[in-house]
């Protein structure tokens, strides 16, 4: 038997239908979104991957910002995501981004954007802001610092722990062709010249 839950029913953010618990395991029961994981399809350097073009990642990272905005800014409660990565964005047979796994999240009251972590900080490194460990506390602004790193992960077509050089994350490497004038040398090479340079 599939037990319903009560859903969040957010703008660009996968539906929760149900959940299923037996003997130790868990099913969760979501929209079913033909195109997968954002970062099976963004990582995948294989012949047969043809790479997602310009105008299907710019809709992905609006889509993304669309729904962040809304659980920081329009729900009943400001809700602060806590694991925003490439592996819990959604596509759907449009390839519309879907954000999911709201395992982590934490609801706040309206008149706060913060609160202290207790069990120290959760999520993925490489997607967390370097301030959370110095205050060990998840903000609103921790899901930003995260969405810079998916639109950089995007993007680069590279994911957040790849070495480069000298540089152990992505954030890291982008940060050192900025600072070099080199920036538009971080767009996925698979692109070639198929991209807006003022949106890159």
């Amino acid at each position: 038997m599939i037990n319903s839950t009560i859903r969040m029913v957010a703008p660009k953010t996968a539906c929760l239908y149900g959940w299923y618990h037996k003997n130790g395991k868990l099913l969760l029961v979501y929209d079913y979104m033909p195109n997968g994981r954002l970062d099976a399809l963004l990582f995948a350097k294989t012949p047969d991957n043809k790479p997602l073009s310009w105008d299907q990642r710019y809709n992905i990272i609006s889509k993304v910002a669309s729904a962040l905005n809304y659980l920081h800014n329009e729900y009943d409660q400001r809700v602060v995501h806590r694991d925003l990565k490439a592996s819990n964005i959604m596509l759907d047979s449009d390839f519309n981004a879907r954000l999911g796994d709201f395992g982590l999240a934490h609801a706040l009251d309206k008149e706060k954007t913060s609160y202290s972590e207790v069990e120290g900080v959760a999520g993925k490194l490489g997607y967390i802001t370097p301030k959370c460990f110095l205050t060990s506390k998840a903000a609103q602004q921790s899901d930003v610092y995260a969405f810079g790193v998916v639109l950089l992960a995007i993007v680069c077509g590279l994911q957040t722990g790849t070495r480069i050089g000298e540089f152990r994350f992505l954030v890291d490497w982008v940060w050192s062709l900025h600072r070099e004038g080199r920036i538009l040398d971080a767009v996925e090479e698979r692109l070639g010249d198929e991209y807006v340079v003022e949106e890159a």
